[in-house]
Protein backbone atom coordinates (compact mmCIF):
# COMPACT_ATOMS: atom_id res chain seq x y z
CA UNK A 1 0.00 0.00 0.00
CA UNK A 2 2.69 2.30 0.81
CA UNK A 3 4.62 2.42 -2.78
CA UNK A 4 3.02 1.97 -6.27
CA UNK A 5 4.08 0.24 -9.39
CA UNK A 6 4.81 3.97 -11.15
CA UNK A 7 7.43 4.31 -8.08
CA UNK A 8 5.94 7.07 -6.63
CA UNK A 9 4.92 7.32 -2.59
CA UNK A 10 1.41 8.24 -2.51
CA UNK A 11 1.80 10.66 -0.01
CA UNK A 12 4.22 12.47 -2.67
CA UNK A 13 1.42 12.56 -5.05
CA UNK A 14 -1.20 13.76 -2.28
CA UNK A 15 1.67 16.87 -2.15
CA UNK A 16 1.55 17.39 -5.64
CA UNK A 17 -2.64 17.22 -5.98
CA UNK A 18 -2.28 20.43 -3.30
CA UNK A 19 0.31 22.16 -5.12
CA UNK A 20 -1.77 22.14 -8.18
CA UNK A 21 -4.82 22.74 -5.54
CA UNK A 22 -3.08 26.14 -4.77
CA UNK A 23 -1.70 27.07 -8.33
CA UNK A 24 -5.93 28.25 -8.44
CA UNK A 25 -5.48 30.13 -5.65
CA UNK A 26 -2.23 31.46 -7.34
CA UNK A 27 -3.34 32.28 -10.46
CA UNK A 28 -4.96 35.34 -10.20
CA UNK A 29 -3.16 37.63 -8.55
CA UNK A 30 -0.26 38.05 -11.72
CA UNK A 31 -4.03 38.42 -14.18
CA UNK A 32 -5.38 40.66 -11.69
CA UNK A 33 -3.50 44.10 -13.79
CA UNK A 34 -4.61 42.71 -17.25
CA UNK A 35 -8.34 41.81 -15.78
CA UNK A 36 -8.82 45.11 -14.39
CA UNK A 37 -8.13 46.82 -17.84
CA UNK A 38 -10.00 44.20 -19.86
CA UNK A 39 -12.78 43.99 -17.61
CA UNK A 40 -12.99 46.70 -15.88
CA UNK A 41 -12.82 45.77 -11.87
CA UNK A 42 -12.18 48.09 -9.17
CA UNK A 43 -10.14 47.11 -6.39
CA UNK A 44 -12.42 46.29 -4.28
CA UNK A 45 -13.96 43.58 -6.60
CA UNK A 46 -10.15 42.61 -6.96
CA UNK A 47 -9.98 41.42 -3.64
CA UNK A 48 -13.00 39.46 -3.52
CA UNK A 49 -11.72 37.77 -6.78
CA UNK A 50 -8.60 36.81 -5.04
CA UNK A 51 -10.74 35.45 -2.05
CA UNK A 52 -13.49 34.40 -3.54
CA UNK A 53 -11.83 30.45 -4.27
CA UNK A 54 -12.46 30.23 -0.42
CA UNK A 55 -16.08 30.89 -0.05
CA UNK A 56 -16.64 26.77 -0.05
CA UNK A 57 -13.92 26.47 2.65
CA UNK A 58 -15.13 29.21 4.24
CA UNK A 59 -19.00 28.00 4.45
CA UNK A 60 -18.33 23.57 4.22
CA UNK A 61 -14.81 22.68 5.90
CA UNK A 62 -16.60 21.92 8.72
CA UNK A 63 -19.20 19.59 6.97
CA UNK A 64 -16.30 18.35 4.50
CA UNK A 65 -14.52 17.40 7.65
CA UNK A 66 -17.02 15.35 9.15
CA UNK A 67 -18.51 13.72 5.81
CA UNK A 68 -14.51 12.65 4.98
CA UNK A 69 -14.45 8.96 5.93
CA UNK A 70 -17.87 8.50 4.51
CA UNK A 71 -17.67 9.85 0.69
CA UNK A 72 -13.78 8.65 0.75
CA UNK A 73 -10.63 10.10 0.84
CA UNK A 74 -9.57 9.50 -2.35
CA UNK A 75 -13.04 9.88 -4.26
CA UNK A 76 -13.12 13.44 -2.17
CA UNK A 77 -9.77 14.27 -3.69
CA UNK A 78 -10.54 13.09 -7.45
CA UNK A 79 -13.85 15.07 -7.53
CA UNK A 80 -11.90 18.18 -6.46
CA UNK A 81 -9.86 18.18 -9.31
CA UNK A 82 -11.97 17.38 -11.59
CA UNK A 83 -14.18 20.13 -10.75
CA UNK A 84 -10.73 22.72 -10.64
CA UNK A 85 -10.04 21.22 -14.66
CA UNK A 86 -13.48 21.82 -15.76
CA UNK A 87 -14.34 25.59 -13.27
CA UNK A 88 -10.06 26.85 -14.97
CA UNK A 89 -11.31 25.71 -18.49
CA UNK A 90 -14.84 27.35 -18.68
CA UNK A 91 -13.17 30.32 -16.54
CA UNK A 92 -11.05 31.21 -19.86
CA UNK A 93 -13.79 32.28 -21.55
CA UNK A 94 -15.85 34.50 -19.24
CA UNK A 95 -16.18 38.39 -20.35
CA UNK A 96 -17.16 39.97 -17.13
CA UNK A 97 -16.59 40.33 -13.57
CA UNK A 98 -19.35 38.23 -12.26
CA UNK A 99 -19.06 35.25 -14.36
CA UNK A 100 -15.72 34.99 -12.95
CA UNK A 101 -16.49 35.26 -9.45
CA UNK A 102 -18.86 32.50 -9.81
CA UNK A 103 -16.62 30.03 -11.54
CA UNK A 104 -13.92 31.28 -8.67
CA UNK A 105 -16.65 29.97 -5.83
CA UNK A 106 -16.73 26.77 -7.88
CA UNK A 107 -12.99 26.56 -8.28
CA UNK A 108 -13.12 26.89 -4.34
CA UNK A 109 -15.36 24.13 -3.99
CA UNK A 110 -12.80 21.78 -6.08
CA UNK A 111 -9.74 23.42 -4.14
CA UNK A 112 -11.54 22.31 -0.66
CA UNK A 113 -12.05 18.74 -1.90
CA UNK A 114 -8.92 18.39 -2.80
CA UNK A 115 -6.84 19.78 0.27
CA UNK A 116 -9.71 18.67 2.69
CA UNK A 117 -9.18 14.87 3.02
CA UNK A 118 -4.76 15.32 2.02
CA UNK A 119 -3.75 15.31 5.78
CA UNK A 120 -6.24 12.22 6.83
CA UNK A 121 -4.99 10.41 3.28
CA UNK A 122 -1.28 11.04 4.24
CA UNK A 123 -1.66 9.73 7.82
CA UNK A 124 -3.06 6.48 6.27
CA UNK A 125 -0.38 6.34 3.39
CA UNK A 126 2.59 6.86 5.32
CA UNK A 127 4.13 5.43 8.56
CA UNK A 128 3.46 6.68 11.79
CA UNK A 129 7.24 7.88 12.65
CA UNK A 130 7.07 9.56 9.69
CA UNK A 131 3.94 11.88 9.92
CA UNK A 132 5.65 15.27 11.06
CA UNK A 133 7.90 15.23 8.93
CA UNK A 134 5.63 14.79 5.83
CA UNK A 135 2.70 16.87 7.99
CA UNK A 136 6.30 19.98 7.23
CA UNK A 137 5.88 19.22 3.46
CA UNK A 138 1.91 19.32 3.38
CA UNK A 139 2.59 22.54 4.82
CA UNK A 140 4.08 23.82 1.33
CA UNK A 141 1.53 22.97 -0.65
CA UNK A 142 0.19 26.64 -0.18
CA UNK A 143 3.33 28.69 -0.69
CA UNK A 144 4.64 26.58 -3.26
CA UNK A 145 1.53 26.36 -5.25
CA UNK A 146 1.64 30.08 -5.54
CA UNK A 147 5.12 30.88 -5.93
CA UNK A 148 4.94 28.67 -9.04
CA UNK A 149 1.78 30.43 -10.54
CA UNK A 150 3.42 34.03 -9.71
CA UNK A 151 6.47 32.93 -11.55
CA UNK A 152 4.68 31.13 -14.80
CA UNK A 153 1.50 33.76 -14.88
CA UNK A 154 3.13 36.91 -16.12
CA UNK A 155 4.49 35.62 -19.04
CA UNK A 156 2.22 32.83 -20.61
CA UNK A 157 -0.20 35.93 -20.02
CA UNK A 158 2.16 38.25 -21.93
CA UNK A 159 3.10 35.70 -24.53
CA UNK A 160 -0.73 34.81 -25.17
CA UNK A 161 -3.55 36.11 -22.71
CA UNK A 162 -5.36 35.63 -19.27
CA UNK A 163 -7.46 32.78 -20.56
CA UNK A 164 -4.85 30.89 -22.14
CA UNK A 165 -3.34 31.05 -18.73
CA UNK A 166 -6.65 29.81 -17.13
CA UNK A 167 -6.96 26.93 -19.75
CA UNK A 168 -3.19 25.50 -18.77
CA UNK A 169 -3.79 25.37 -15.00
CA UNK A 170 -6.70 23.40 -16.05
CA UNK A 171 -4.64 20.92 -18.21
CA UNK A 172 -2.77 20.75 -15.05
CA UNK A 173 -5.62 20.12 -13.20
CA UNK A 174 -6.87 17.03 -15.39
CA UNK A 175 -3.39 15.59 -15.15
CA UNK A 176 -3.56 15.81 -11.12
CA UNK A 177 -6.01 13.46 -11.22
CA UNK A 178 -4.76 11.27 -13.68
CA UNK A 179 -1.95 10.88 -11.20
CA UNK A 180 -4.22 10.71 -7.77
CA UNK A 181 -6.35 7.86 -9.97
CA UNK A 182 -2.96 5.91 -10.35
CA UNK A 183 -0.69 6.44 -7.77
CA UNK A 184 -2.98 6.41 -4.46
CA UNK A 185 -4.57 3.81 -3.89
CA UNK A 186 -7.60 3.22 -1.64
CA UNK A 187 -7.43 3.14 2.01
CA UNK A 188 -9.41 1.91 4.78
CA UNK A 189 -11.00 3.76 7.50
CA UNK A 190 -9.30 3.19 10.95
CA UNK A 191 -11.03 0.49 13.17
CA UNK A 192 -14.08 1.65 15.75
CA UNK A 193 -11.99 -0.46 17.78
CA UNK A 194 -8.95 2.03 17.79
CA UNK A 195 -10.57 4.81 18.29
CA UNK A 196 -11.60 5.72 14.16
CA UNK A 197 -14.27 8.06 12.87
CA UNK A 198 -16.33 4.56 12.77
CA UNK A 199 -16.85 4.75 16.42
CA UNK A 200 -18.90 7.63 16.89
CA UNK A 201 -21.83 9.70 14.56
CA UNK A 202 -21.03 12.61 13.05
CA UNK A 203 -23.24 14.63 15.50
CA UNK A 204 -20.74 13.31 18.45
CA UNK A 205 -18.00 13.86 16.31
CA UNK A 206 -19.14 17.58 15.66
CA UNK A 207 -19.96 18.22 19.37
CA UNK A 208 -17.19 16.62 20.34
CA UNK A 209 -14.58 18.95 18.17
CA UNK A 210 -16.80 22.27 18.99
CA UNK A 211 -17.27 21.61 22.67
CA UNK A 212 -13.02 21.17 23.03
CA UNK A 213 -10.78 24.21 23.13
CA UNK A 214 -8.07 22.91 21.15
CA UNK A 215 -9.90 22.53 17.51
CA UNK A 216 -11.33 26.65 18.04
CA UNK A 217 -7.25 27.86 19.12
CA UNK A 218 -5.65 26.21 16.41
CA UNK A 219 -8.80 27.01 13.51
CA UNK A 220 -8.84 30.81 15.00
CA UNK A 221 -5.07 31.30 14.66
CA UNK A 222 -4.92 29.67 11.42
CA UNK A 223 -7.56 32.92 10.19
CA UNK A 224 -5.32 35.60 11.88
CA UNK A 225 -2.49 34.12 10.07
CA UNK A 226 -3.83 33.03 6.29
CA UNK A 227 -5.83 35.95 6.23
CA UNK A 228 -2.77 38.64 6.34
CA UNK A 229 -0.58 36.34 4.10
CA UNK A 230 -2.92 36.00 1.13
CA UNK A 231 -3.55 39.83 1.30
CA UNK A 232 -0.14 40.44 1.68
CA UNK A 233 1.23 38.52 -1.61
CA UNK A 234 -2.11 38.49 -3.54
CA UNK A 235 -1.84 42.09 -4.02
CA UNK A 236 2.17 42.23 -4.36
CA UNK A 237 2.11 41.95 -8.66
CA UNK A 238 -0.13 45.22 -8.61
CA UNK A 239 1.97 46.99 -5.97
CA UNK A 240 4.86 46.12 -7.77
CA UNK A 241 3.28 47.27 -10.96
CA UNK A 242 2.02 50.64 -9.27
CA UNK A 243 6.42 51.34 -8.32
CA UNK A 244 6.80 50.81 -12.16
CA UNK A 245 8.25 46.83 -12.50
CA UNK A 246 7.37 45.37 -15.46
CA UNK A 247 4.87 42.75 -14.64
CA UNK A 248 7.52 39.65 -15.45
CA UNK A 249 9.87 41.22 -13.02
CA UNK A 250 7.11 41.60 -10.15
CA UNK A 251 6.25 38.19 -11.09
CA UNK A 252 9.27 36.94 -9.90
CA UNK A 253 9.56 38.98 -6.64
CA UNK A 254 6.38 37.53 -5.73
CA UNK A 255 7.21 34.20 -6.41
CA UNK A 256 10.26 34.54 -4.48
CA UNK A 257 8.58 35.67 -1.28
CA UNK A 258 5.79 33.16 -1.71
CA UNK A 259 8.68 30.31 -2.15
CA UNK A 260 10.26 31.54 1.27
CA UNK A 261 7.14 30.99 2.99
CA UNK A 262 8.02 27.19 2.22
CA UNK A 263 11.48 27.14 3.74
CA UNK A 264 9.51 28.65 7.19
CA UNK A 265 7.44 25.43 6.62
CA UNK A 266 10.28 22.48 6.74
CA UNK A 267 12.10 24.33 9.20
CA UNK A 268 8.88 24.23 11.59
CA UNK A 269 8.58 20.90 11.08
CA UNK A 270 12.53 20.34 11.86
CA UNK A 271 12.35 22.56 15.13
CA UNK A 272 9.39 20.89 16.65
CA UNK A 273 11.22 17.25 16.11
CA UNK A 274 13.92 18.66 17.98
CA UNK A 275 11.80 20.27 20.93
CA UNK A 276 11.23 23.51 20.23
CA UNK A 277 7.79 24.49 22.01
CA UNK A 278 4.80 25.63 19.57
CA UNK A 279 4.10 28.31 21.41
CA UNK A 280 7.54 30.08 20.98
CA UNK A 281 7.16 28.95 17.32
CA UNK A 282 4.34 31.00 16.24
CA UNK A 283 5.33 33.72 18.63
CA UNK A 284 8.54 34.32 16.58
CA UNK A 285 6.46 34.06 13.10
CA UNK A 286 3.76 36.53 14.14
CA UNK A 287 6.56 39.04 15.49
CA UNK A 288 8.27 38.71 12.21
CA UNK A 289 5.40 39.10 10.26
CA UNK A 290 4.32 42.51 11.64
CA UNK A 291 7.92 44.19 11.54
CA UNK A 292 8.01 43.00 7.86
CA UNK A 293 4.43 44.49 7.03
CA UNK A 294 5.62 47.33 8.65
CA UNK A 295 8.84 47.50 6.59
CA UNK A 296 7.20 47.00 3.17
CA UNK A 297 4.48 49.57 4.00
CA UNK A 298 5.08 51.94 6.38
CA UNK A 299 5.47 55.53 5.48
CA UNK A 300 7.35 57.82 6.96
CA UNK A 301 7.54 61.79 6.58
CA UNK A 302 6.07 60.80 3.52
CA UNK A 303 8.72 58.38 1.90
CA UNK A 304 8.74 54.45 2.07
CA UNK A 305 11.80 51.99 2.60
CA UNK A 306 13.82 52.01 -0.95
CA UNK A 307 12.48 48.93 -3.19
CA UNK A 308 15.36 46.85 -2.40
CA UNK A 309 14.30 46.54 1.35
CA UNK A 310 10.90 46.81 1.25
CA UNK A 311 11.60 43.77 -0.85
CA UNK A 312 13.78 42.25 1.81
CA UNK A 313 10.92 42.89 4.43
CA UNK A 314 8.12 41.51 2.85
CA UNK A 315 10.97 38.57 2.44
CA UNK A 316 10.81 38.36 6.02
CA UNK A 317 7.31 38.87 6.29
CA UNK A 318 6.90 35.19 4.81
CA UNK A 319 9.49 32.98 5.66
CA UNK A 320 9.21 33.72 9.15
CA UNK A 321 5.76 33.78 8.63
CA UNK A 322 6.07 30.06 7.22
CA UNK A 323 6.49 28.80 11.09
CA UNK A 324 3.28 28.92 11.72
CA UNK A 325 1.03 26.92 9.07
CA UNK A 326 3.24 23.81 9.65
CA UNK A 327 3.15 24.57 13.51
CA UNK A 328 -0.62 24.48 13.48
CA UNK A 329 -0.70 21.12 11.42
CA UNK A 330 1.16 19.59 13.94
CA UNK A 331 -0.84 21.00 16.67
CA UNK A 332 -4.32 20.19 15.18
CA UNK A 333 -3.24 16.72 15.29
CA UNK A 334 -2.42 17.11 18.82
CA UNK A 335 -5.20 19.26 20.08
CA UNK A 336 -7.80 16.76 18.01
CA UNK A 337 -10.27 15.79 20.94
CA UNK A 338 -9.08 12.20 19.78
CA UNK A 339 -8.69 9.48 17.06
CA UNK A 340 -11.99 10.16 15.55
CA UNK A 341 -11.81 13.81 15.08
CA UNK A 342 -8.93 14.49 13.45
CA UNK A 343 -10.44 14.89 10.24
CA UNK A 344 -12.96 17.06 11.73
CA UNK A 345 -10.36 19.05 13.36
CA UNK A 346 -8.54 19.39 10.34
CA UNK A 347 -12.02 20.77 8.73
CA UNK A 348 -12.82 23.03 11.33
CA UNK A 349 -9.22 24.84 10.87
CA UNK A 350 -9.29 24.41 7.04
CA UNK A 351 -12.66 26.09 7.42
CA UNK A 352 -11.25 29.30 9.82
CA UNK A 353 -8.32 29.56 7.49
CA UNK A 354 -10.68 29.91 4.36
CA UNK A 355 -12.62 32.82 6.53
CA UNK A 356 -9.58 34.67 6.81
CA UNK A 357 -8.21 34.30 3.52
CA UNK A 358 -11.74 35.32 2.37
CA UNK A 359 -12.34 38.47 4.71
CA UNK A 360 -8.48 39.68 4.57
CA UNK A 361 -8.09 41.16 0.63
CA UNK A 362 -10.72 42.71 0.69
CA UNK A 363 -10.10 44.38 3.74
CA UNK A 364 -6.63 44.96 3.00
CA UNK A 365 -8.29 46.76 -0.43
CA UNK A 366 -10.33 48.84 1.22
CA UNK A 367 -7.87 50.05 3.78
CA UNK A 368 -5.68 50.67 0.93
CA UNK A 369 -8.65 52.63 -1.21
CA UNK A 370 -9.81 54.63 1.97
CA UNK A 371 -6.31 55.69 2.60
CA UNK A 372 -5.24 56.52 -0.98
CA UNK A 373 -2.16 54.00 -0.59
CA UNK A 374 -1.23 50.84 0.56
CA UNK A 375 0.79 52.88 3.74
CA UNK A 376 -1.75 51.17 6.23
CA UNK A 377 -1.26 47.90 5.04
CA UNK A 378 1.19 47.36 7.96
CA UNK A 379 -1.46 48.43 10.55
CA UNK A 380 -3.76 45.61 9.36
CA UNK A 381 -1.25 42.82 9.57
CA UNK A 382 -0.10 43.60 13.06
CA UNK A 383 -3.66 43.91 14.94
CA UNK A 384 -3.91 40.48 13.05
CA UNK A 385 -0.63 39.16 14.34
CA UNK A 386 -1.27 40.45 18.13
CA UNK A 387 -4.73 38.78 17.88
CA UNK A 388 -2.83 35.39 16.89
CA UNK A 389 0.02 35.95 19.43
CA UNK A 390 -2.78 35.89 22.59
CA UNK A 391 -4.04 32.54 21.16
CA UNK A 392 -0.84 31.30 20.55
CA UNK A 393 -0.22 31.58 24.57
CA UNK A 394 -3.54 29.24 24.80
CA UNK A 395 -2.32 26.70 22.88
CA UNK A 396 1.00 26.86 24.42
CA UNK A 397 -0.67 26.46 27.61
CA UNK A 398 -3.25 23.23 26.30
CA UNK A 399 0.01 21.15 24.63
CA UNK A 400 1.37 21.76 28.37
CA UNK A 401 -1.46 20.32 29.84
CA UNK A 402 -2.13 17.64 28.06
CA UNK A 403 1.74 16.35 28.32
CA UNK A 404 1.05 16.64 32.26
CA UNK A 405 -1.88 14.69 31.90
CA UNK A 406 -0.42 12.43 29.17
CA UNK A 407 2.50 11.63 31.71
Amino acid sequence: MHTHRFGLHPSWVIVLAGVCAALHVGKLPPALPVLQATLHISLVQAGFLLSAVQFAGMTLGLAVGLSADGLGLRRSMLAGLALLAVASICGGFAQEADSLLGLRALEGLGFLLVVMPAPALIRRTIDASQLSARMGWWGTYMPTGNAIALLTGPWVIAGLNWAAWWWLLGAVAALAFVAVWCCVPLVAAPAASSGGAAGLGWQKRLALTLQSPGPWLVALVFAAYSSQWLAVIGFLPTVYAQLGLSAGTGGVLSACVALANVSGNILAGRLLQRGWPAQRLLFTGFACMTLGAAGAYAVWQGQGLPTAMRFACVLMFSAVGGLIPATLFSCALRLAPNDATVSTTVGHMQQWSALGQFAGPPLVAWVAAAAGGWQWTWGVTAALSAAGAVLAHSIGRALRTQKDSDA
